[in-house]
């Protein structure tokens, strides 16, 4: 290692130069200014020498106010400025963080909510059809009578799933039908999902009602 002891050397010589002619240069130019303002401060002096108390008295209190002002405008208003700035940092870090904790509650749930969800699934094959699932429950319950109309359709869905879906329309049921077809779908060995659901009063009978609803399986590949 001499090679980095000589150039850590050097640098230090160099260092110690540099600094040693920046204080010459400094301590001249302080020089100068005292051998430029040394007469006018003799003078001011003199002139001070020269006043009324009272008139010393008026200028002790301008002098105090002209610090005070210096003092105001070149260290308090900065200092200020440097706290008021810096509150305002430690707002928005803290609003920040408080973000960022709603972000990793919201982030759990999602996990939670797709863990269960993964859970709930049915083994994508061509041998499984939600219509087929949906008509038998409907066929108990209501019955197929009231049933107006079924639309299946499928589609995958990013994670290698496919998503099957039952569009259904009954027509004229009561709500102990409805409550008994609700019913009947959850209890189905098969996941199935009411995902949306759309209840209408007839005005032929106010006490039967239309319902349209959308059931959704999840079926897992693979």
């Amino acid at each position: 290692m001499p090679m980095l002891e000589e150039l850590r050397k050097i640098i230090a010589e160099r260092t110690g130069a540099i600094g040693a002619r920046l204080s010459a240069i400094l301590a001249d130019g302080t020089a100068r200014l005292r051998t430029a303002l040394a007469p006018t401060i003799a003078a001011g002096r003199g002139r001070y020498q020269k006043l009324e108390p009272r008139e010393r008295v008026l200028v002790q209190v301008a002098g105090a106010l002209v610090a005070l002002f210096i003092a105001f405008n070149l260290v308090y208003l900065p200092i200020q400025g440097a706290l008021g700035g810096l509150g305002d940092r430690i707002q928005e870090r803290q609003h920040d963080a408080v973000e960022v904790a709603h972000m990793m509650r919201a982030y759990q749930r999602l996990r939670v909510d797709l863990a269960t969800m993964r859970t709930r699934t049915v083994a994508a094959s061509g041998d499984f059809s939600l219509f087929s699932v949906v008509e038998q429950a409907l066929t108990r319950a209501p019955g197929k009578d009231k049933i107006g109309s079924i639309t299946p359709a499928q589609k995958a869905i990013p994670g290698g799933m496919t998503q099957y879906s039952v569009e259904l329309k009954l027509n004229a049921v009561s709500l102990p039908q409805v409550v008994d077809t609700l019913y009947g779908l959850s209890a189905l060995n098969v996941p199935v999902t009411v995902s949306t659901l759309h209840v209408t009063r007839r005005s032929q009978d106010s006490h039967t009602f239309d319902v349209e609803m959308t059931c959704v399986a999840l079926g897992r590949n693979g």
